[in-house]
């Protein structure tokens, strides 16, 4: 039977912090919390800054960017998206703006903010916004060293479909994405 009463605000409560490894793009660190019902565990947590995630699309389809990710060692088709670890608290549509030139060379003459997800919040706290943008114009992409290798192409709303059935198209924020474009789009707008 599923209890109707009010959970307490916060059900964990950290009791010590310890940072373990930190680099310029994260944090991680273990904590020792406690339960409202008295258990006590343990918690390890990755901090990164939230993201800005853009789904520029134009013409019945996106322009996507498809990049080496070495964690799964294999490159994907995505969205572009980034943060700016030397500006951590930049203003979201800024940040999707640089972003999307920096990756495509496109500006956008409008942004749209579709919403706000988590990355992967079992373990990590970094947070991305999803923007749409529209009205594009076409420019130079200026990638990053970090970046070398990325290429970005249009592709047709069916054809980004067949990448996701094809597995191609794997970033989850990238597919959540797709899917708060979707709402947007149903919903009017």
């Amino acid at each position: 039977m599923i209890s109707d009463a009010p959970l307490p605000e916060h059900e964990l409560t950290a009791t010590s912090s310890t940072v373990v490894y930190r680099n310029r793009w994260m944090t991680v660190r273990e904590d020792r919390t406690l339960r409202h019902d008295g258990a006590e565990g343990l918690y390890g947590v990755v901090h990164k800054p939230d993201f800005s995630l853009i789904v520029p699309y134009a013409d019945g389809g996106f322009h996507l960017v498809e990049q080496y990710r070495y964690p799964v060692k294999a490159r994907y088709w995505e969205f572009p998206q980034g943060t700016w670890e030397d500006r951590p608290d930049a203003d979201p549509l800024v940040l999707a703006r640089g972003e999307l030139a920096e990756e495509t060379g496109l500006t956008a003459g409008t942004l749209t903010p579709l919403g706000h997800l988590y990355e992967a919040y079992g373990y990590c706290d970094q947070g991305f916004h999803v923007i749409l943008a529209t009205d594009l114009t076409p420019g130079e992409p200026d990638l990053d060293e970090e970046e070398a290798g990325l290429v970005s192409r249009w592709f047709s709303e069916a054809d980004v479909w067949r990448l996701i059935a094809g597995g191609r198209f794997k970033d989850a924020a990238s597919v959540a994405a797709l899917g708060l474009f979707q709402h947007h789009r149903a919903a009017g707008g």
